[in-house]
């Protein structure tokens, strides 16, 4: 039992070329994620879109131009005709769209931003539940393997008696069920194991089946965080910024939706370049103006009364998604905590009853040995030591899966 325990922590502890840190890891996922990516683009596209919106307080130069050519052919008149308008004009007065759609591209733009840096809290939070995962998938295995060794040792020891004839076949049948189930729960956790694997290298752009050693494990002494106040933990939250950033951008939307129902101004310069009229010769002429163009709605039968109530209905959906997120902050901080706390207190008591659970099977292996102790003795201190270990190795990923959660809802780096 002691050897057993003492490889087992040299396997997570002794150094190694190939090992891999939790850091490390974390850094792969990141450089590799593709939800990261896709974030990352949503805030090139929001940027590009305050580029957008910018132009909307620039002149803007177009150019119109037809050329027509008739089937008949009329006596002094050229069968064909053109015309080529260029035009410069300038918004004077949009009604405050231009300035609604450039603040609502702003805001998208820091929501992006904010969207960008939860999804990294996200990945991050994937990394280190996919590396503890795998430690723990890795410690089921060890633990099973070992049982099977426990079991086919103290077969030896039952087949030799039952050789000698101290003991009855019962004793043999009953070692043998044993020792069938045993490498049935082996081979469903290498398979666990083999899929931790696979999600381990995948997540990080690896090959699936690439071997890995980790320089940390869940039975390592892993710091507890220092607890953050709900209202902290919600600043620091890029969802919750990213929350009150879209109820910004809603009342801009409110004076964007207004805007299309106020006054119009725009000035301009324009051209002309088109054959005198009715075209006899082919002769051109070039012309130029300037103009200003005014549009006042007057009545719309209340069009902008609905398009403003609409806005205003989505800005209060807004704030209200906003409040209904930080309750979930403040719920998710509370549990993540109390989570925290159980599953370290958990850890110290498996910790405990698994070395009594170790002595105890110590000491009816022996015992049945020296013929002190029955095989469904030593059968039930085997059952309660791979329980007990079972349960403390679920004890220490219960507890770093914690660890993890509660740094990623209070976005801890």
């Amino acid at each position: 039992m002691k050897p057993f325990l003492l490889s087992v922590i040299l396997l997570f502890c002794l150094p190694s070329h190939a090992q891999t840190t939790l850091d490390d890891y974390r850094r792969d996922v990141t450089e590799y994620s593709r939800r990261l990516k896709v974030a990352a683009a949503g805030s090139d596209a929001a940027a590009e879109a305050v580029g957008q919106a910018r132009t909307g307080y620039l002149p803007r130069l177009s150019l119109d131009g037809n050329f027509t050519a008739t089937v008949h052919h009329y006596d002094g008149v050229e069968r064909w005709n053109f015309s080529v308008l260029p035009q410069l004009v300038q918004v004077v007065y949009g009604g405050g769209a231009v300035r609604a759609a450039y603040r609502q591209a702003e805001l998208g733009y820091d929501i992006a931003l904010c969207d960008e840096e939860f999804t990294r809290l996200d990945v991050r939070y994937t990394a280190e539940y996919t590396y503890w995962n795998l430690s723990a998938m890795a410690l089921y295995a060890a633990s099973m393997r070992q049982y099977v060794g426990i079991i086919r040792s103290l077969k030896e020891v039952v087949d030799r008696r039952f050789a000698e004839g101290y003991i009855a076949k019962g004793d043999v049948l009953m070692i043998d069920t044993r020792l069938s189930e045993a490498q049935y729960e082996l081979i469903s956790a290498e398979r666990n194991y083999t899929v931790a694997l696979h999600n381990f290298n995948i997540l990080r752009g690896a090959d699936p089946a690439l071997g890995v050693t980790l320089a940390q494990g869940i039975r390592d002494s892993l710091p507890q965080p220092v607890r953050v106040p709900a209202a902290e933990a919600a600043a620091f939250r890029p969802d919750y910024a990213a929350a009150q950033l879209r109820s910004d951008r809603a009342e801009a939307g409110i004076r964007a939706a207004r805007a299309a129902f106020n006054p119009q101004l725009s000035v301009g310069v324009g051209g002309s370049w088109q054959p005198y009229y009715p075209n006899r010769t082919g002769a051109t002429t070039v012309d130029g103006s300037a103009f200003v163009k005014l549009s006042l709605p007057i009545f719309h039968w209340g069009e902008r009364r609905r398009a403003t109530g609409v806005a205003r209905a989505v800005q209060r959906q807004s704030e209200w998604d906003a409040a209904q997120l930080y309750d979930d902050i403040v719920r998710d901080e509370m549990n993540g905590w109390t989570a925290l706390v159980n599953s370290r207190a958990q850890v110290e008591a498996m910790e405990q009853s698994l070395r009594i659970a170790g002595e105890n099977l110590d000491i009816s292996t022996y015992s049945y040995g020296e013929g002190l102790a029955t095989i469904l003795d030593v059968l039930q201190a085997q059952l309660s030591w791979i329980q007990l270990y079972t349960n403390a190795i679920k004890a220490h990923y219960n507890y770093a899966v914690a660890v993890s959660d509660y740094r990623r809802i209070t976005a801890q780096q």
